[in-house]
């Protein structure tokens, strides 16, 4: 859900990007009426992007309260504690994986990752 929050969030904000940019320059009534249509359109979409944000962080939240640290919203890598024979570590997984099959040790990150069959 949050990958998909976040490309939402990339395109309403590519649409009001579009919207500021094409600004009419012109003068007249229909120029005015037609900037305040664009200024409409870019409160809702600021008011749209602003609700993605919020459940993005009641999201992130979430996991938080289940001890699970969101590493990277686009490829839904995400890490969690695990104690294994005395020793804490951190599991890790990401979207795609079938399985919790990774894990790293707490001061290592994503490229300190391997395999659950070589934990010792």
């Amino acid at each position: 859900m949050l990958a998909e929050h976040r490309l939402e969030l990339i395109r309403l904000r590519d649409r009001l990007l579009e919207l500021q940019n094409g600004d009419d320059a012109g003068g007249g009534g229909e120029a005015l009426g037609r900037r305040d249509v664009a200024v409409a359109d870019e409160k809702r979409l600021r008011l749209r992007m602003q609700g993605i944000i919020d459940q993005m962080q009641a999201s992130v939240a979430r996991l938080e309260e289940l001890s699970i640290t969101l590493r990277d919203i686009q490829t839904g890598l995400i890490d969690f504690p695990a104690l294994v024979a005395g020793r804490q570590i951190c599991l890790c997984w990401r979207l795609g994986e079938d399985q919790i099959e990774w894990w790293h040790e707490l001061s290592e990150g994503f490229g300190g990752r391997r395999r659950l069959s070589e934990l010792e």
